[in-house]
């Protein structure tokens, strides 16, 4: 039987490894979206897919690798699985979970032969083709018009490159040099991770490598039993309504046991980008229960073994092909928030008011007006948290979906885009007030430099304010404005492929968060 100071010491590395594969990335990609925002996730997980454990970076990222693992288990023979493959996939219908800008890869690891882990990562590559620069069409009407989409195939074939796919990912992009960079940053990120792998099994032995993951899903299973009996038991109906008039339906149901999420009731699926997979939709079920059951400790698949999801294909968090998934982060928001309202509303003390709960993705692209070079700017934006029992909610944080990442500095984005900051500051409009007062979100606004340039975003929560609680006051919306030089001003939620002029003026406004309580 193992000691449990191996079982601990063998778990610490994982953690360890998941990590050093992250600093890897973010240290060697060659777009700011990834090595300045972070806008990536690594992960470890055991032979089967399940995940082990995960380098920092967005939650709503880590959470699709176990699922792509899981996908290509599915979907390649085991027998032509060897050592020194790396596969990739961008498709949400086969493994790639979100949209096509975002590219999985993942490695098979072996240890004296044997199929012991898989390492893996996701980023955002800021374009692989489409109708629009950025590949974020807000008009697509069905998954081809978005990019180049890739199934889950391979990338290196037993440490050799594929070089036809990788003439064909540069041929489908507007950015082939940042593609290129982007993509060996992946590559380097997952054979470091295999790397240490190979050393913690030869160090330790297979038994006690297996025995370790084993011990770690059932540590994680019992933080969350023990937050899922902290919570008020019974089912709570949720309807909100989105900015689009359309109403949303869902249950929650918590019993001694369970924790179901049922989404059956959701919209239809859309002929717009407005979508997303079933496990894109999981991924927000998981955020929320992970949240309110055991925020604190470490996250594997044994944290989600209480949890039950339901869905109905065909709809909007169970899309089926052919339909559209570039904004399916407004999605998988939209839905962590709705069900965040609920628990919120059952259980007051322990929950915080809403936030921005929006990405408010934001794509500027076209060519730097000095050196003719294109570029493509793809940055989330930051807003304001809500407030709990005890204290204001938080200033400018990046939302729930997006977790630990970073703005680009101001610095880095003038010289790779040539345009001009002439404001970033906190957005003080009125809203949020309370006996705990939500925290402020954004006010950015940039001078577009010259040259061909155009707009895409994508920002929800641009007409309901966010939630208060407990007698706190709304906070305010999201929403993106355009200054034209010729004196016209315009307002946007989600726009692509918008031209700008030299001289217009783009200013991002994001919302405050809700008040918690009544003032005074």
């Amino acid at each position: 039987m193992s000691d449990p100071f191996t079982l601990d010491v063998i778990q610490q590395a994982l953690s360890a490894i998941a990590e050093e594969m992250f600093v890897v990335i973010k240290r060697t990609a060659m777009s700011p979206i990834i090595y300045e925002v972070l806008d990536v996730g690594t992960g470890i997980t055991d032979a089967e897919g399940n995940m082990v454990s995960s380098g920092a970076g967005i939650p709503g990222f880590v959470g699709v690798l176990d699922k792509c693992v899981q996908a290509l288990r599915q979907r390649i023979p085991p027998d032509s699985i060897r050592p020194g493959d790396i596969y990739i996939t961008n498709d949400p219908y086969t493994g790639g979970v979100t949209h096509l800008n975002d590219a999985v890869l993942a490695m098979p690891v072996f240890a004296g032969g044997t199929l012991v882990a898989w390492v893996a990562n996701i980023g955002h590559w800021s374009d692989i083709g489409g109708s629009v620069p950025g590949s974020m069409a807000v008009d697509a009407r069905d998954i081809w018009a978005e990019g180049l989409r890739l199934p889950p195939i391979k990338l290196i074939d037993a440490g050799v490159a594929n070089e036809p796919v990788l003439a064909i990912l540069a041929a489908n992009s507007r950015l082939p040099d940042f593609l290129r960079g982007d993509l060996w940053s992946a590559v380097a990120s997952l054979r470091k991770g295999n790397e240490r792998i190979i050393r913690l099994v030869e160090t330790y032995g297979h038994a006690d490598f297996t025995a370790a993951i084993t011990d770690y899903f059932d540590y994680a299973e019992r933080h969350a039993r023990a937050g899922l009996a902290r919570l008020p038991k019974g089912r709570f109906p949720l309807a909100e309504t989105m900015d689009d008039g359309t109403q949303w339906h869902a249950v929650i149901e918590i019993t001694d046991e369970h924790f179901t999420v049922d989404v059956r009731e959701a919209p239809d699926q859309v002929a717009l980008p407005f979508n997303t997979s079933r496990d894109g939709a999981l991924i927000a079920a998981q955020l929320i229960f992970k949240m309110a059951t055991a925020p604190d400790t470490v996250c594997n698949a044994g944290s989600y073994r209480p949890l039950r999801f339901l869905t109905r294909p065909g709809s909007i968090f169970d899309a089926t092909e052919p339909a559209p998934h570039g904004y399916y982060s407004e999605i998988r928001i939209r839905l962590a928030d709705m069900l965040w309202h609920r628990l919120a509303e059952a259980a007051p003390e322990m929950f915080p008011a809403g936030h921005f709960a929006s990405i408010c993705g934001t794509v500027i692209a076209g060519r730097h007006p000095h050196t003719g070079r294109r570029f493509t700017m793809v940055e989330p934006q930051m807003g304001g948290w809500g407030a709990t029992a005890t204290r204001d909610g938080n200033s400018a944080m990046y939302s729930s979906n997006h977790g630990e990442t970073f703005n680009c500095p101001v610095e880095i984005a003038e010289a790779r885009y040539g345009f001009t900051y002439r404001r970033y500051a906190f957005n003080d409009e009125p809203g949020g007030e309370g006996l705990h007062s939500g925290g402020p979100g954004i006010a950015i606004e940039y001078a577009i430099g010259g040259g061909e340039t155009t707009l895409s975003a994508g920002y929800t929560r641009n007409k309901a304010p966010v939630w208060g609680l407990a007698g706190g006051a709304p906070g305010t919306t999201n929403r993106i404005e355009v200054d034209r030089i010729g004196g016209d001003h315009e307002r946007h939620a989600f726009v692509s492929g918008l031209k700008l002029a030299p001289g217009d003026v783009v200013r991002i406004l994001t919302a405050r968060g809700g008040g918690w309580g009544k003032a005074g």
